[in-house]
């Protein structure tokens, strides 16, 4: 079980006056140490209900987001990444940009070995648009692993 001293910086889970945001708001992520360092996992988090807006014409985009990491020290808290990618509610980005922005963003949270993020958006206009990016710590298996898993992503 874990103790006071490990969950510090806990601040949203089970919190009663949570706030949601509606703008932009990377800040509200928290991590949490892995307990589990010396084994190499995969954690996986799915969003089906991902919303952000058309940067040109304000319309909403919907999307299932899909986030696969390899931890190392520091593991993202799922309310926090909850109410983190709800922030997206009211940010006018193109579907690339807001897949690539929550990689970035979890990449500077935690440091993992390994992160994907796939964002599998509503068609709108008769076209869907499922953009992937992913990162692997450079220098190591992991950046072999995450250029394998990029030119092998999707292939159809």
């Amino acid at each position: 079980m874990r103790n006071e001293t490990e969950l510090q910086g806990i601040t949203l889970l089970g919190n009663q006056r949570t706030q949601y945001r509606a703008d932009y708001a990377p800040e509200v992520l928290e991590a949490f140490d892995n307990k589990h360092q010396d084994n190499d996992y995969f954690v996986k988090f799915i969003c089906p209900e991902f919303t952000s807006l058309c940067p040109m014409t304000g319309q909403p985009d919907f999307a299932t987001i899909i986030i696969r990491y390899i931890p190392d020290v520091k593991m993202v808290e799922s309310k926090s990444l909850k109410l983190y990618l709800f922030s997206f509610r009211n940010h006018g980005d193109f579907h690339e940009d807001c897949v690539n922005i929550i990689m970035k963003d979890l990449i500077a949270l935690m440091n993992p070995k390994y992160i994907e993020v796939f964002g599998e958006f509503t068609p709108r206009g008769g076209i869907a648009i499922h953009p992937y990016a992913n990162y692997g710590r450079p220098h190591t298996p992991f950046a072999d692993m995450a250029r394998e898993r990029l030119l092998r992503h999707d292939m159809r």
